[in-house]
């Protein structure tokens, strides 16, 4: 049963101060068109620009994970992000009035409990999940960070964290299915250690801070006189470290609360892969930049496997449309110069034509006899006729045509072709053919791999047979 995609009923908003601007702002959900996918609108520009939240529109992960486009930015959208995937919410567009997603309490909860009171509408396009096919590995070893995604029907975290420290220890937090992501993880809230804020606050770079909205893990020797210049920092009548090792600002909602936080800050950051995933996510130590540069790797994968999905895989034994001595009633060429053996597919628009690629052909006799190879020049030429198979059958009685070469453009020769291989060659036409004059794109294949591709230009010419004779 296919799953449909979701989104909001109504608009809903919540307020609140971004971590690091300090700023003030109102961060609207709406509910957005079935394949919308989650984007950003900055209202308080001129514009309104949009930013998708897509892992190549990241520039800067150093203290959360920040967005840019058309001009705009948004910083650390994470949490935000793991709400929307955890809810299982596809389509979602998001106003703000400033450049920084309210911190909220430091977790995700705030904004799943919005959601869940505007509440979700089935919408009637499916939900395309990408599964991930086969285990992709992501390591940076000076960090000692280990990221890998393995294939699984359904969408399960495993993370670990160990920071080196007496207090935090190593730490392992886990959900079976994104459905636990509610109960929990949108609850858990971001950490630092006690080094980290005294920095942070010493170059003012979190405005919005308050003990309200972070753990503060204490790994070091603290005296009364520390403390209560933390307590005057953050207009507390005083503080002091709790028994397990963190500031007494709040309790911990659960003993691996850091743990589950940073399962949330992945679950945010690879929502910027931008389509919803199926499979087992396992990481060791992970972090902002580690999270992107492993949506990069997913992401590139997809859009590989994108660019090949509009390709058919054609059977070299199927019944052809013409065989060899059919092909020799429409083309000219003859042995050795006849490159293709089979048309498997014609229409209108698109031929495919197959090439048996044997070592009994005389060119290996003097190109690389030790180490044949078939030459990439005879790929284009195989290529070249297959599309002229499509040309020709636009005009009556072929045999009195040929068509001749105008133009080779975007050639790229992907991988070697040997004898033993069978090329399918598949062209396109680019437009419909006008005064002559035919534009395609064509692509060769052995087996699933594409070897060549290019753009051709022909013209269709009328063959006197009297002044050939």
């Amino acid at each position: 049963m296919n799953v449909k995609q979701r989104t909001i009923k109504a608009p809903v908003s919540v307020s609140g101060t971004g971590l690091h601007t300090g700023q003030r702002v109102t961060m609207t959900f709406n509910p957005a068109a079935e394949n919308h996918g989650y984007k950003f609108r900055r209202i308080d520009m001129p514009g309104a620009p949009i930013i998708d939240a897509d892992v190549d529109n990241v520039t800067d992960t150093s203290r959360g994970t920040t967005i840019s486009q058309n001009g705009a930015t948004v910083n650390t959208v994470e949490h935000v992000l793991a709400a929307l995937v955890g809810m299982e919410i596809d389509n979602v567009l998001i106003d703000m009035d400033g450049p920084e997603t309210p911190i909220m309490d430091g977790s995700s909860i705030q904004f799943v409990d919005v959601i869940m009171e505007t509440g979700l509408v089935e919408q009637d396009a499916d939900r395309e999940y990408y599964h991930i096919p086969y285990n992709i590995h992501y390591s940076e070893p000076d960090r000692k960070v280990e990221m890998v995604a393995m294939p699984l029907d359904d969408y399960r975290f495993t993370c670990m964290v160990d920071y080196n420290s007496q207090v935090l220890g190593s730490q392992h937090a886990s959900i079976s299915t994104i459905s636990e992501f509610k109960k929990e993880i949108a609850s858990c809230r971001t950490f630092c250690f006690l080094h980290e804020l005294e920095m942070l606050l010493k170059h003012d770079l979190i405005k919005g801070g308050d003990l309200n909205n972070a753990i503060v893990v204490v790994d070091k020797d603290v005296d009364e006189e520390e403390l209560a210049h933390l307590a005057k920092l953050f207009n507390r009548k005083d503080i002091n470290v709790a028994p397990q090792g963190i500031l007494n600002n709040i309790e911990l909602r659960h003993q691996n609360e850091p743990a589950r936080h940073k399962l949330l800050d992945m679950i945010g950051d690879l929502a910027l892969v931008g389509v919803p995933l199926k499979g087992h996510i396992m990481a060791a130590r992970p972090g902002h930049a580690a999270n992107v540069a492993f949506a990069k790797k997913i992401k590139a994968l997809i859009k590989k496997e994108k660019s090949r999905k509009h390709v058919k895989v054609y059977d070299p034994n199927m019944t052809p449309v013409y065989d060899t001595v059919q092909i020799m009633k429409i083309l000219p060429h003859r042995q050795p110069m006849l490159m293709i053996d089979k048309i498997l597919e014609l229409s209108k628009s698109h031929v495919v034509g197959l090439k048996n690629v044997t070592m009994n052909e005389d060119l290996f006799m003097g190109h690389f006899p030790g180490s044949p190879l078939f030459p990439g020049v005879l790929q284009i030429e195989a290529m070249a006729q297959t599309g002229g198979i499509l040309v020709l059958n636009t005009v009556p009685d072929p045999e009195n045509y040929i068509t001749l070469f105008l133009k080779i453009e975007n050639a790229r020769f992907k991988d070697k072709v040997v004898p033993g291989d069978t090329i399918i060659f598949h062209c396109n036409l680019l437009a419909p053919i006008r005064r002559g004059i035919a534009q395609m794109k064509g692509i060769g294949m052995v087996g699933s791999r594409i070897v060549v591709e290019a753009e051709l230009m022909a013209q269709i010419v009328k063959v006197n047979k009297t002044n050939e004779a």
